[in-house]
């Protein structure tokens, strides 16, 4: 971005919004990536379409992030404008509803519902995204997916237009919808609930969060599952039988603990990681005859 349009981003956003070369190490979970030319905190949705409307306009690349949980970024950065959406964050409890800005943390949707009694949400209260993300991505755990409790998003579509969708519009799969298909960007989400008890909820909540942190490697940076579940196998395994825990590139290792996240154990490279990842693939594809996607977005060049 050369010094005009940086002026103008400043003019459209605000300069106490407006941040340049910004290290994506501190954006992401992963604690990896270069500067991004320049990063916009978004407050509201007219402040969204103006930067998106901006960037199309000028032609300069953009990218949204929530918490940053599910993002590889290039060693070299990200020539655009990155989109922080964990400033438009807020949450509203109506009946049995939950009403979320898409920035807001599935961890105080997921306390937000509690504190409501309200159940259904547990399984999602330890994943360490952004409701926009989850809804993105379909994002599970524990036999919970975000398709089991939405009930509409409010999109900005690729012609800047503002549509809501109600939860069966969203063509939810496998950490697939169309949202993502589309490129659309998510604006707020309904989820529907159901009314519960407080202290069932809480145990629950209580529980899966403590299988998750017996079983997840969750003192190292990662980007949480690195990847999808192939059809009629689990990843971890696959990569467990295939001799690959503690395979190490670098930083960038197979978790001891959980085959299927690669981690982070020092200043891993985006370079490191990508060897992992490449390496894990060839082998279970040459033991196994499986092919493992990867679940983790990788921004930038590589």
């Amino acid at each position: 971005m050369n010094d005009t349009k940086c002026h103008q981003l400043i003019q459209i956003a605000g300069e106490e919004n407006v941040h340049f070369d910004v290290s994506m190490a501190s954006l992401t979970s992963f604690k990896i990536g270069g500067p991004a030319d320049a990063v916009v905190d978004i407050h509201q949705t007219e402040d969204l379409k103006n930067v998106v409307a901006f960037a199309d306009e000028k032609d300069i690349s953009y990218f949204l992030i929530g918490n940053g949980t599910n993002l590889l970024v290039s060693d070299g950065g990200y020539r655009g404008i990155i989109v922080n959406t964990r400033t438009m964050s807020n949450i509203k409890v109506k009946d049995t509803m939950i009403i979320c800005e898409s920035g807001a943390l599935l961890s105080r949707c997921a306390k937000a519902a509690l504190d409501a009694s309200l159940e259904g949400m547990a399984f999602a209260s330890g994943i360490p995204g952004t409701i926009g993300g989850a809804v993105v991505m379909n994002a599970g755990a524990y036999g919970g997916e975000m398709k089991d409790i939405v009930e509409s998003v409010t999109v900005l579509d690729d012609l800047g237009d503002i549509r809501i969708l109600k939860g069966d519009e969203c063509q939810f799969g496998y950490r697939d919808s169309l949202i993502k298909r589309n490129k659309w960007i998510v604006l707020s989400v309904n989820l529907r609930l159901r009314q519960g008890d407080y202290n069932i909820i809480k145990e629950e909540m209580k529980d899966l969060n403590t299988r998750r942190r017996d079983k997840q490697p969750l003192n190292y940076p990662s980007a949480g599952s690195t990847f999808k579940r192939p059809a009629g196998h689990f990843a971890a395994k696959l990569i467990e039988d295939a001799g690959l825990k503690g395979y190490r590139v670098g930083d960038a290792c197979v978790s001891e603990k959980h085959s299927g996240f690669v981690v982070n154990v020092g200043k891993a490279t985006s370079k490191d990681v990508l060897s992992v990842i490449s390496h894990v693939q060839s082998e279970v594809k040459r033991q196994f005859d499986v092919e493992l996607e990867p679940e983790v977005i990788i921004l930038g060049e590589i």
